[in-house]
């Protein structure tokens, strides 16, 4: 059974994690391990040059419109100085010709010549450009492009090989986690035509840095294939927002000559123009901004998100989830380990391993991420939470009515440890009748013919409950199973239900216990009947170990669990033999071998009891020499 539970739970999980009823959870338990780690690694491939708060200080009185002409001379600059390639992150969707254009004349002739070197920066090929989509994107008009006067500009009028989609990639909770290569294409979107970005601008920065052709629609990019129709990729970051090397644009549009240190961190990098400063509202959430108990940490700015995303694909490092067959395996191992350990332990036991185990998937997971595996920590704690649900339930179904069964056959008969017992062991007891080795103890109240003379039928009954109620305590404390109660006597085994190995030594226990109680309820006898001249209260106790035959005994309309035998047989003539021998407890030889050293014995009589022809050694208890309260 705990196979199939574990199947199950492993199963559901899955359904879970695929139907992304748990992205919720592990997309938290991923950002914190982001958090953990801090820096990853060191960026190689990309540099950012930022409009920062420095840039827009120095052209305070400018719009942005107009700074064509000093993004063309840092962009020319940039490919003096050895940039592999360079991306502009901001969306010029007018040009100053165009802002100029209503007003006519000289104005509209002057903002062509203005804009001329930027032009002939893009027609050079020196440059990709960002659009971005809204809608399906299945429409020319769903793209927002950059001024046509730039696309008349393009070489060729290539807009796929220059125009890239910088679209981040928003899951639902406004937190970026994950990149598209073709943010068309990977959802099954059927491209209008060729006049439309097919890339997203890290995708095409990374392709158009490998020299390869941005038409192909599948690269190998740092030892990977990526293509157009690949799902979302979860972004590696390197570390927490300013973790990139950057310059300011300030710093390249002015007219000052580039130092020998800018010429060198520029040297063959990739380099993305984008917004830094806070004032542009070019900030997103990323891993570092979550927070669950103190607020949100730092945002990144898109400019570097995409500078993630580039170094990543030129890189060749990976975030990589565990595949569609890793994971359903993993989902069962946990379950299973889960279902076998909670079928052994009690339900809070369970619950409390399920709580211990569940951070420690988190540290698990947190080990994988390092080593660039993303593991579905919540869908394995899941996994093992259902293994413990399924388990709790079949043991509430199965177990917990197999022990309300042994429950109902043994409860008024033996100890609630004794059934605890059978339940752990496994074993069932034969009720259709089996051969066990026992010691079987009788007791009976002396002179109970005289006490019931004297004592009317509701007394009588009065004295019996109370005195069997006291009696039953010490019995089952040791283990003993109350067979029946026979008028004033009582039959009990020891050994049955459930074989163990010192039933003799704990019959002997309980029969000196039995001795005690007898004697304190003569006092009770006395206080309860003061004036009826009833003899002393005692009892008599006889004990005998061997094989007997335990099971159901009777017809199909009344049946009891008991034994039956020789060695019950004996016992009960023991017992009897108490009052010829003016005995409180008699127990056969075989009993005093099974019980072993330590027991005090007083007199020993070789006697013949009724239905035997050869005569028993019985031995008198006194105690035992454990210095106990039973020592005589």
């Amino acid at each position: 059974m705990p196979a199939l539970i574990a199947l199950a739970a492993a199963f559901l999980a899955e359904l879970l994690h695929q139907g992304g009823a748990l992205n919720p959870v592990e997309q938290r338990l991923q950002d914190a391990w982001f958090q953990w780690r801090g820096a990853r690694a060191e960026a190689r491939q990309v540099l950012i040059v930022g409009v920062d708060e420095d840039t827009l200080a120095a052209y305070p009185d400018e719009p942005m419109v107009f700074w064509t002409d000093r993004l063309a001379r840092a962009v020319v600059r940039l490919q003096a100085a050895g940039a592999r390639v360079v991306g502009l992150d901001m969306l010029l969707s007018i040009s100053p010709e165009r802002w100029l254009g209503r007003l006519g004349g000289e104005l509209q002739r002057a903002a062509r010549d203005y804009d001329r070197p930027f032009r002939e920066a893009l027609n050079a090929g020196r440059l990709v450009m960002v659009a971005t989509r809204s809608g399906s994107g299945e429409r020319e008009s769903d793209y927002l492009l950059p001024s046509p006067d730039y696309l008349l500009a393009l070489p060729n009028f290539d807009i796929p090989g220059h125009i890239a989609l910088g679209d981040l990639l928003d899951e639902g909770d406004g937190v970026i986690r994950r990149h598209l290569v073709g943010p068309v294409a990977a959802t099954g979107v059927r491209l209008p035509d060729a006049g439309v970005p097919a890339l997203s601008l890290p995708a095409l920065l990374a392709v158009r840095a490998a020299g390869l052709d941005p038409a192909a629609g599948e690269w190998v990019l740092g030892g990977r294939k990526v293509g157009l129709r690949d799902t979302a990729i979860p972004i590696p970051y390197l570390g927490p927002p300013g973790t990139f090397p950057r310059l300011s644009l300030k710093d390249l549009a002015g007219e000052e000559p580039l130092t020998a240190a800018i010429r060198e961190r520029v040297r063959d990098k990739v380099v993305l123009i984008g917004a830094t400063a806070a004032g542009l509202n070019d900030e997103h959430f990323t891993p570092y901004a979550t927070r669950v108990f103190s607020g949100r940490g730092p945002l990144m700015s898109g400019v570097e998100i995409h500078a993630n995303v580039v170094e990543s694909l030129l890189s060749g490092e990976r975030l990589a989830p565990l595949g569609d067959r890793a994971r359903p395996l993993l989902l069962l191992l946990l379950a299973g380990l889960a279902a076998a350990a909670f079928a052994s332990l009690p339900a809070w036991q369970g619950g409390l391993a399920w709580l211990a185990g569940a951070p420690l998937l988190a540290l698990a997971g947190f080990a994988a991420f390092g080593a660039g595996v993303l593991v579905p920590a919540a869908a394995g704690a899941t996994a093992a939470g259902l293994a413990l649900l399924g388990t709790l339930g079949w043991r509430l179904t199965g177990e917990e009515r197999e022990r309300a069964r042994l429950r109902q056959l043994f409860g008024r008969y033996v100890s609630d440890q004794v059934v605890d017992a059978l339940l752990r062991s496994g074993s069932r007891p034969e009720l259709g009748g089996q051969s066990q080795t026992v010691t079987v103890l009788f007791s009976d109240i002396r002179n109970f013919t005289t006490l019931s003379e004297r004592l009317d039928a509701k007394e009588v009954v009065e004295m019996l409950n109370t005195y069997f109620e006291r009696a039953c305590a010490p019995l089952l404390a040791e283990g003993g199973s109350i067979d029946k109660f026979i008028g004033d006597a009582v039959m009990v085994e020891f050994g049955s239900p459930l074989p163990v190995p010192d039933h003799a030594l704990r019959a002997v226990r309980a029969a000196l216990a039995l001795r005690d109680v007898a004697a304190e309820f003569a006092g009770w006898m006395r206080q309860r009947f003061p004036d009826r001249d009833l003899p002393p209260f005692a009892v008599g106790i006889g004990l005998h170990s061997g094989e007997a035959v335990v099971g159901n005994i009777g017809s199909s309309s009344r049946m009891e669990f008991t034994a039956i035998g020789d060695t019950v047989n004996l016992a009960s003539r023991i017992e009897g033999m108490t009052k010829q021998l003016a005995c409180a407890i008699l127990i056969s030889e075989a009993t005093l071998a099974a019980a072993g050293a330590g027991l005090v014995c007083g007199r020993s009589e070789l006697v013949t009891v009724k239905g035997r022809a050869a005569p028993v050694r019985v031995f008198e208890v006194l105690g035992l020499e454990t210095g106990d309260e039973h020592d005589a």
